[in-house]
């Protein structure tokens, strides 16, 4: 029997894809067994609410479709007492409103924070639930309260899913030097600060930069985000090998960074690990000038870009990966949807290498006494002469 040659073509195909697919379990050493991750898009819960209200006599700009400038002039509009009435009627809608006063989100922010506190130890006790189902809740109600201590300044929650959460370390009003953390996989509401690996956490990373910046350049005025605001991958199943949950993410951050730009903030450098750097290279398309200084990628298996001029960014855009990282034994191809191409660390991708000697394994990039975070703090301050 003769074989069309399109069918010869497809073939070819499937055989290259199952390859493709065996290398990258045998590179990341097998798949983890996840489920595969439903990511959350579009605005927080109570947006339908936020629409249907009045009450100031104008119609309020849409959290699904405003552009931040457009919502940063909405709240400029606003009375003290209107922005306040607004933070308390509708507080997860204003809390992850991009555009909207950031001391007003995390007013907002923090109520909504003890509304699911609250909601959750009442499903604690739940004559309904299981022993399990008391015992998440109680997990989740003692994670919304550690966000509620003093001191925490919290710009984006959203309870849907496995939970997404942004907070600030610093004053985001004065702040002459900024910077976001995008974390990568197993990243949620539960993790998103821990006491074991912390420097593998958007807390401990945001936290740990900010203090290099302030031993760097004790007078200078910084502020670091620990942004947790899309859906990560669980383990190195599909999800981590495709691109999906990234393509979902990447409006997200590209809105947090719009959004920071219309209310005046310095553009930040933007640090990507892991994973987050996938979503960081299908972001960075979307920003304009003035929305963020420098991207840099570390721990990265690649951004689904071939080269830094396909990031189609004004950034300055640096690269690091210690040598005991792992992830350099995933293979830097893109094929049919699976792998996210070409090793940033790579010469020919046209990113600036930085070193992460002293670095250790995957999560050690922002671990105190590091050249990386030397180098991180350098770049987060704009002393690029002092990174090596």
């Amino acid at each position: 029997m003769t074989v069309p040659r399109n069918g010869l073509r497809r073939s070819k195909r499937t055989v290259v894809a199952a390859a493709l697919a065996a290398a990258v379990v045998a590179g990341t050493g097998g798949w983890a067994a996840g489920t595969a991750q439903t990511a959350v898009t579009g605005p927080a819960p109570g947006a339908a609410a936020w629409r249907a209200d009045h009450s100031l006599g104008v119609r309020l700009p849409d959290p699904a479709t405003a552009e931040p400038a457009e919502v940063a002039r909405f709240f400029a509009s606003l009375t003290d007492h209107e922005r306040q009435s607004l933070a308390a009627r509708h507080p997860l809608t204003v809390g992850n409103l991009d555009g909207a006063p950031v001391a007003l989100r995390y007013e907002a922010n923090a109520r909504a924070l003890r509304a699911e506190r609250d909601r959750q130890l009442a499903l604690a006790t739940d004559p309904a639930g299981t022993l399990q189902d008391h015992r998440q809740a109680r997990k989740a109600a003692d994670r919304c309260a550690a966000l509620l201590a003093p001191g925490r300044h919290i710009l984006a929650f959203d309870p849907r899913g496995r939970g997404q959460v942004a907070e600030v370390h610093g004053d985001m009003a004065t702040a002459e030097r900024t910077a976001v953390i995008v974390p990568g996989s197993d990243i949620d509401l539960a993790s998103f600060d821990r006491a074991k690996d912390p420097y593998g956490t958007p807390t401990g990373m945001a936290a740990s930069l900010r203090r290099q910046m302030a031993a760097d350049a004790p007078g200078t005025r910084t502020a670091v985000i620990a942004w947790a605001g899309y859906t990560t991958p669980v383990g190195l199943g599909p999800d981590a090998a495709t691109g999906r949950l990234a393509e979902a993410g990447a409006p997200r951050l590209a809105r947090l960074l719009s959004g920071l730009a219309a209310l005046g903030t310095p553009a930040p450098a933007v640090f990507c690990h892991s994973y987050g750097s996938v979503v960081c290279g299908l972001a960075a398309p979307r920003l304009e000038r003035g929305e963020i200084a420098d991207l840099m990628v570390f721990g990265s298996p690649g951004t689904r870009q071939d080269n830094v001029a396909e990031l189609r960014t004004p950034a300055r855009v640096w690269a690091a990966r210690d040598a005991s990282d792992w992830i350099g034994d995933v293979p830097n191809v893109e094929l049919l949807g699976l792998g996210h191409g070409t090793d940033p660390t790579d010469p020919a991708f046209g990113a600036r290498r930085v070193s992460a000697q002293q670095a250790k394994g995957h999560t050690g990039y922002l671990a105190p006494g590091t050249d990386s975070l030397r180098n991180f703090a350098a770049i987060a301050l704009g002393r690029y002469a002092e990174v090596r």
